[in-house]
């Protein structure tokens, strides 16, 4: 049955939206819609301008037989600053100071409107890079990696502490914590993460980086490469293990009293310093 353009841009950009990055035919959409694909490219051509002035991410035509339509999702730099400021109020509360100096973040990472913002912003940064999986510790990690990889389109993967008799053979490294200088141990089922996997690491709170370093030792024994690392806050240490990381949030606590400062992190420098760049290098 032949459909109305209205009708067409409306199913259109839902099927996007539900396919990041993944290329779609031109004669997918012809088929479904019963339509030329002469008019198609015209709506894709509508799709592509709202998209890009509403900041809602970039919508790729790749001509050729092979060719089609490709979303990549991104949130604009302001949009992030605004964002992250909500992030920021929310996080400012002395009350949320743990132990230890982490800070709680359970409440915020179980509400569906930070974490889907929280996974385009991380996604933001990887407009160009190919990435196969994201990777995570268990178990406050999840939510965030479940909401990156769902904006990049791929798998993600939990390492844990102790083999789960339900995760098969296992891959496993022994790691120093940053901070306690502990010695520790991470698995990974060998059926999780194929060999030579693009891996994007992503975590809830950092302080030192030890786990993270872990993580990234876990990755090599699956002879693949660390594509970069992501968290949502990290706090105040004297000295951390991991120099190449993005930060949503910065935490200063001290752990005596509970005060709390929370200020922007990295973000804006690792995101967004060759971003237009990357829109712009990006398949026309």
């Amino acid at each position: 049955m032949k459909t109305r353009r209205s009708d067409r841009l409306v199913d259109m950009t839902r099927y996007l939206l539900e396919r990041p990055r993944t290329l779609v035919s031109l004669t997918h959409f012809s088929e479904e819609y019963e339509s030329a694909k002469s008019s198609i490219s015209e709506d894709l051509t509508i799709l592509k301008r709202t998209f890009q002035e509403r900041g809602i991410g970039l919508l790729e035509t790749i001509p050729g037989a092979a060719g089609g339509a490709r979303f990549t999702p991104y949130m604009t730099q302001a949009d992030a600053k605004d964002f992250v400021a909500s992030l920021v109020n929310a996080i400012d509360d002395e009350t949320r100071v743990l132990p230890g100096g982490y800070v709680y973040l359970s409440d915020i990472l179980g509400q569906p409107w930070f974490l889907q913002r929280i996974g385009r912003l991380i996604a933001t940064q990887y407009l160009r890079e190919p990435i196969d999986a994201v990777m995570t510790a268990a178990t406050k990690g999840v939510p965030v990696a479940q909401a990156v990889a769902a904006q990049l389109n791929v798998p993600f993967v939990i390492v844990r502490n102790d083999t789960k008799v339900t995760e098969g053979p296992t891959m496993s490294v022994n790691y120093v914590t940053g901070q306690s200088q502990r010695l520790e141990k991470l698995e990974l089922s060998r059926r999780s993460l194929p060999m030579g996997s693009r891996v994007l690491i992503v975590d809830d709170f950092m302080k030192a980086g030890g786990t993270i370093r872990g993580m990234a030792s876990l990755v090599k024994e699956f002879e693949g490469q660390v594509v970069g690392a992501a968290v949502v806050a990290e706090g105040r240490v004297a000295h951390r293990v991991i120099d190449d990381y993005t930060s949503l949030i910065h935490v200063d606590t001290n752990k005596d009293d509970g005060i709390i400062s929370v200020t922007a992190g990295n973000y804006a420098d690792e995101i967004y310093a060759n971003f237009e760049e990357n829109l712009e290098n990006k398949v026309k």
